[in-house]
């Protein structure tokens, strides 16, 4: 896989950092910026956003990212995916401040684009 192949939204579905089974759905967008580095925006739930910056080697992507809390303040993690195809990531993640004992989990899915002309 190439980093060319990375750029796209994708569906996501995950577990956050804690011990419970709640899970979470939204949308990974990413994107790459003039220096060829990852950016990454996430939508989850609908209504809270994140974004964050990585890299990519040996179909492994790691986005260092953060997010504006409920409370206002600036929650910090790394977020790292093992690229299983082009079309499907498998991660986990962990917040700087998060339960030590549990990692965050994410499955992304590529949201295909295809379109068809009607003449």
């Amino acid at each position: 896989m190439t980093l060319k192949q990375l750029a796209g939204d994708y569906s996501i579905i995950g577990k956050n950092q804690d011990d419970t089974e709640n899970t979470y759905r939204g949308i990974l967008s990413l994107s790459l910026d003039e220096n060829n580095r990852i950016i990454a925006k996430w939508l989850i739930n609908s209504n809270q956003e994140q974004k964050g910056t990585g890299f990519f080697k040996d179909n492994i992507l790691v986005v260092n990212f953060n997010y504006q809390g409920d409370d206002n303040a600036i929650y910090k993690g790394v977020a790292i995916y093992r690229c299983l195809t082009k079309d499907v990531l498998d991660g986990f993640w962990s917040e700087k401040h998060g339960n030590p004992l549990y990692l965050g989990e994410e499955k992304c899915f590529r949201i295909n684009s295809e379109t068809q002309l009607v003449d």
